[in-house]
């Protein structure tokens, strides 16, 4: 068939599904959809691609792992696991890493993407946090951020017990004892999900319907209504010279942004590809099937549930389980295990509707913030950081202690003592950085970048002269929204009626202040103009200027 009966055969194709499907209008609009270029957008595409590195090397997996917690004696490699007893799931695992060509290859590969994909979330939310990319019309998609980021833990969770080893039965039998410790419902939720008592013989068939199946398929849903509501609403930008919320400074998705993400995507598989190949990861021979009985020292989960770990391990078990109508309740359990990690997750889910009751801000935000001009959002993100950061350390306490000759006893209390002054410390530094690199920024504004140059007046005057921003620059530094505390109205009317909703007005205007009391105005056009109207000294720095002009350009 020649090139031309070719070309005629695909265009006589599109024409059909054109007409019947108006795909040609569709692909003509999204193709010249303009994104724009920073190096933080490649953090979402980061965990996409990691996805889909995820999606294929588990399809590759699933042929060759028997999810069954029946007893077998393995035969085969490795020598050390040859004769001994395990389950089915522990032996597939062993036979996928020793005897299938590239299976230990592919294992890797999957739990190093894993790894990544839930850093690149981690990361990406972060960025959209701290830029306030979550303000509206997108808090429906932070929504959806923070729901997938509780799958990726919960996919991560389930593909690592699956192995049957000692290390994912000790997860599991935590997970055990934190299903327990919730009230009154503890133990019948644990014989729900465990088939029985502790491990019975249902828990890996069930984690792995969850792993290939219930959990990939809301992750891939909510990730097509991620990126839907992504070009709905179009995507956020830097601030910066002719950057507005009515517009978008960028390239068009085809063919240049196309081209970029193509070649990002096979650059994440190929470091991926390389780290599971050079990179030894979760070696189960080395740790051996399942046994109840052996809980060893220096065993941690992977990093994302590692602070989980460390709240287990700070929280004292002396006087903290009681018996209340013949209930037990731990709170050794419950607080750590179930109480932390709400408040990590309640804070991320309902930020978004809070700020903007303080703010009263009803318009489209589709320019982001610089951190620094939005102190107590910034400060407050840096605070559960480090304290997301001290727990995970906590969870590691064995092997500082090891590693450094410490007292394990003496570094558990440090991090008791760090996780509640920590977060305070580091949210009242983070805040101070923040209304100092505003207030040089208004130092800048209205006087200019230092130059160093000294010039003395015949009245015996020195001063510095200084060189002005240029446009961009001093838009940066001034086109912000610097919001104030809500001012409450009068408790009662005109007509001397109490007013509906006066203390919920009180409560708003009290959060209010503690987001927006400390604050720094950005320069005024007036004081601008003010700042600059020095006479003698403005000449001086025309003058200079015009030196450097006439010495050093060719224009």
């Amino acid at each position: 068939m020649s090139t031309t009966t070719t070309e005629r055969a695909a265009a006589g194709t599109a024409d059909y599904l054109d007409q019947r499907t108006g795909l040609g209008k569709a692909v003509k609009e999204f193709a010249r959809k303009t994104f724009p270029d920073h190096w933080s957008f490649l953090l979402g595409e980061i965990a996409l691609y990691s996805l889909i590195v995820l999606i294929l090397s588990g399809f590759f997996l699933t042929m060759f792992f028997v999810p069954s917690m029946t007893l077998v004696t393995h035969d085969g490699p490795p020598a050390t696991m040859d004769g001994v007893l395990m389950s089915e799931a522990f032996s597939s695992t062993l036979r996928t890493s020793f005897e299938v060509r590239g299976g230990l290859l592919m294992r890797q590969i999957h739990h190093w993407a894993a790894l990544l994909f839930m850093a690149s979330i981690v990361t990406h939310m972060m960025r959209v946090f701290f830029t306030g990319a979550f303000r509206k019309p997108r808090e429906l998609n932070w929504l959806v951020g923070t729901t997938l980021l509780i799958l990726g833990l919960a996919a991560g969770f389930t593909g690592y017990s699956l192995p049957d080893d000692v290390l994912s039965g000790n997860g599991l039998r935590i997970t055990d004892g934190v299903i327990k410790s919730i009230p009154i419902i503890g133990s019948y939720l644990s014989y729900f999900v465990f088939g029985g008592e502790f491990p019975g013989e249902d828990i890996i068939p069930r984690l792995f319907t969850l792993h290939i199946f219930v959990v990939p398929g809301l992750i891939l849903a909510l990730v097509g209504v991620h990126l839907f509501m992504l070009v709905l609403h179009k995507h956020t930008q830097y601030p910066g010279g002719g950057r507005k919320d009515t517009n978008v400074v960028g390239f068009p998705l085809f063919p240049v942004y196309t081209a970029k993400a193509g070649g990002f995507f096979f650059i994440v598989f190929g470091v991926i590809a390389l780290m599971g190949a050079t990179m030894a990861i979760n070696n189960v021979w080395n740790y051996g099937p399942f046994d109840p009985s052996p809980v060893s020292a220096g065993a941690q989960p992977d990093w994302y549930m590692l602070f989980l770990e460390g709240s287990l391990r700070l929280m004292p078990g002396q006087g903290t389980e009681w018996v209340i109508g013949g209930y037990t309740l731990s709170l050794n359990i419950l607080v750590p295990a179930v109480i932390v990690p709400g408040i990590l997750f309640t804070f991320l889910f309902v930020y978004p509707f809070v700020e903007a009751a303080v703010t009263k801000d009803k318009r489209e935000h589709h320019v982001l913030d610089r951190p620094r001009n939005v102190p107590v959002r910034t400060a407050l993100g840096v605070a559960f950081l480090t304290a997301f950061i001290i727990l995970a350390l906590a969870g590691s306490n064995d092997l500082i202690a090891t590693h450094f000759s410490l007292s394990i006893n003496a570094i558990t209390w440090a991090f008791r003592i760090l996780i509640f002054v920590g977060p305070w410390f580091a949210f009242w530094v983070t805040k101070r950085i923040c209304l100092g690199l505003q207030r040089k920024d208004r130092e800048l504004v209205l006087h200019g970048h230092e130059t160093g140059r000294i010039v003395r007046f015949a009245n015996g005057e020195y001063i510095e002269v200084h060189r002005p921003l240029d446009d961009q620059e001093r838009w940066l530094r001034v086109n912000y929204d610097a919001h104030r505390p809500l001012e409450v109205e009068p408790a009662t009317d005109s007509r001397g009626v109490r007013r509906k909703g006066y203390k919920q007005d009180r409560r708003m205007a009290r959060l209010s202040r503690f987001f927006y009391e400390d604050r720094v105005e950005p320069v005024t056009p007036a004081e601008l103009e003010a700042a600059h109207s020095h006479g003698a000294h403005d000449e001086i720095g025309a003058a200079a200027g015009r030196e450097e002009i006439g010495s050093g350009s060719t224009h």
